[in-house]
């Protein structure tokens, strides 16, 4: 680690304490950096927008694709206050920055009532074993939808 991740990683925390006190959401915070500049910041703003996917990352995320114009985050640094959730880890993924650094863990965000181990247990059970019903029901049409999407020749792939 360098001291610019410190730096970094010390104004994802910074983002995440304001965003505490200014009764925005939850005690996270986010900064995504590309070659020296910040190019996307967020924190957690689940409770003030009524959004459940508004977690630091992807708010981060979301900016930093606005600001680079791109889909990905292609030679990007993420600096994240906690050890992402699993729905911030896969975004992270689609998204393929270069890295990914963070100062707490999702053990220490767990004792702070933030526990999602219950998902990380609920995506290796069966489909039928999850809390939550998921069900099947097969549509011809659905389907064809790949079939559209693999003809396309101008698509981009991600």
């Amino acid at each position: 680690m360098t001291k610019e991740d410190t730096l970094y990683l010390q104004e994802a925390v910074e983002l995440a304490r304001q965003g505490v006190k200014n009764g925005v959401g939850g005690p996270f915070g986010c900064i995504i950096v590309k070659e020296g500049r910040v190019v996307g910041k967020g924190c957690n703003r689940v409770t003030s927008t009524n959004d459940p996917t508004a977690h630091a990352e992807v708010v981060a995320i979301r900016d930093a694709c606005q600001q680079l114009g791109n889909y990905q985050l292609t030679d990007c640094d993420v600096y994240t206050s906690c050890e992402p959730c699993p729905m911030c880890l896969g975004a992270l993924y689609w998204a393929r920055p270069r890295r990914v650094i963070y100062a707490s863990t999702r053990h220490e965000a767990a004792d702070a009532g933030f526990d999602d181990a219950f998902i990380y247990r609920e995506i290796n059970l069966s489909i039928e074993d999850r809390k939550i019903p998921f069900d099947y029901l097969a549509l011809t049409e659905a389907v064809d939808l790949f079939g559209l999407w693999k003809e396309k020749g101008n698509k981009k792939l991600y």
